[in-house]
């Protein structure tokens, strides 16, 4: 069975539903401070309504576990919708019952009707197939639009596809999917990871994945520290978890017999406390007190980490390089940026922190592509199949 894309369906006067991600971040106010992921669903929405499509469009927010919380409706995003699209976006006020049915049922061509936050309902993570047969109504196709949640397995993003007659991907899905398979299963080489961050027990398998198919493998943040450890380096009171370090010693024998080179960082910006107001130093990563921290890779691995990068074809980037989120921290992750812009190669990024550092250096408009889901896109890079995909299927 073949996997659909939306150009696949006629959509011409039909009711189409589109899961879409708008778990956009928002101020105290309720105001949407980022609504790139809103914007990079224009495409479809705009095909559908060049089609004569109905739109209804349902999307979670936060997590207000299964009850309704005033504070996470969608309405600021039907605000933002009719400001996009220069269209009146009508807003439901519930995702499923009578009241929703008749308004989907009332809707004329080029009409949006976007459904309330689909978590206000406990079904929705529980994936039940009744609350999704509910959701759809009267729907004709089904669009998968949610990347960024397509490794749930909720009512929306799978038991759905059981209560259409046709599911297909949108625009923004398959772009996800074509730049990953462009990156790690067909790439320019040679292909280059780079790997950071702090859920090293969650990172471990990426890595255990990505040393099968990269030419080198580039670590930095706290997925550096067990790396070290194997060598008989400390890295002061920075925490290694044990768990992993088996799974270290693997992937450098496969990194071996293989080819595969790995960098680590030879210096990191330390600190005497994990405070953003601690007294800091750069340190060799031989030389770092036992009661201090490596919060960041120091000068001289940016410089090499940033010559490792010089030849490369295609780039992988997940994970900042320290403790991005206080500025004293966030150096080595900058420079990685400059490095990634500055390369003459296919470069994709994905996780929120990493995506946040390209639009606080205004250079995200350089990388060729920077993924809107951070969960979704970790599990494509340890090699799993999500959920949310695999269920676009052809039932003919």
């Amino acid at each position: 069975m073949t996997k659909l894309f939306i150009k696949d369906v006629d959509l011409r006067g039909k009711k189409v539903f589109v899961r879409v991600d708008y778990n956009v971040p928002l101020d105290e106010q309720g105001n949407i401070t980022d609504d790139a992921r809103i914007r990079a669903t224009l495409p479809t929405l705009n095909y559908l309504l060049d089609e004569d499509a109905k739109i209804v469009l349902a999307s979670h927010l936060g997590r207000p576990g299964g009850k309704v919380v005033p504070g996470l409706s969608v309405r600021p995003i039907a605000k933002r919708l009719n400001r996009l699209l220069d269209k009146n976006v009508k807003l439901a006020k519930d995702c499923i019952g009578p009241e929703v049915e008749s308004q989907i049922n009332n809707l004329k061509t080029g009409d949006v009707l976007l459904l309330e936050n689909l978590r206000f309902h406990s079904e929705e993570e529980d994936n039940d197939p009744e609350f999704a047969k509910a959701l759809v109504g009267s729907c004709d196709v089904f669009i998968q639009e949610a990347f960024g949640n397509c490794h749930r397995s909720h009512a929306s993003m799978v038991s759905i596809n059981g209560a259409v007659s046709q599911a297909a991907a949108g625009f923004l899905l398959k772009k996800e999917i074509d730049y990953f398979e462009k990156a790690v299963n067909n790439p320019l080489r040679p292909l280059v990871a780079l790997v950071g961050g702090a859920k090293v027990v969650d990172k471990i398998k990426i890595i255990e994945n990505l040393v099968k198919k990269v030419d080198k493998l580039i670590i930095g943040g706290a997925m550096a520290f067990p790396f070290l450890n194997v060598h008989g380096y400390g890295v002061g009171k920075s925490k290694i978890d044990e768990t992993v370090i088996v799974k270290v010693m693997m992937i450098n024998k496969l990194a071996k017999e293989r080819g595969v080179k790995i960098y680590l960082p030879v210096d990191f910006v330390i600190a005497d406390n994990f405070d953003k107001r601690a007294e800091t130093k750069v340190a060799t990563f031989q030389e770092i007190p036992d009661d201090w921290y490596a919060l960041d890779i120091g000068p001289a691995s940016t410089k090499l980490f940033s010559e490792a990068m010089q030849n490369a074809k295609t780039i992988i980037w997940n994970g900042p390089m320290g403790a991005f989120e206080m500025d004293a921290f966030s150096r080595g992750t900058y420079a990685m940026v400059e490095s990634v812009v500055s390369a003459y190669a296919l470069t994709i990024v994905g996780g929120g922190d990493t995506d946040l550092a390209f639009h606080r250096m205004g250079e995200s408009y350089k990388v060729s592509f920077i993924s809107t889901g951070g969960g979704a896109f970790l599990e494509l890079l340890e090699g799993k199949e999500l959920p949310g995909v695999a269920t676009l299927t052809d039932k003919d």
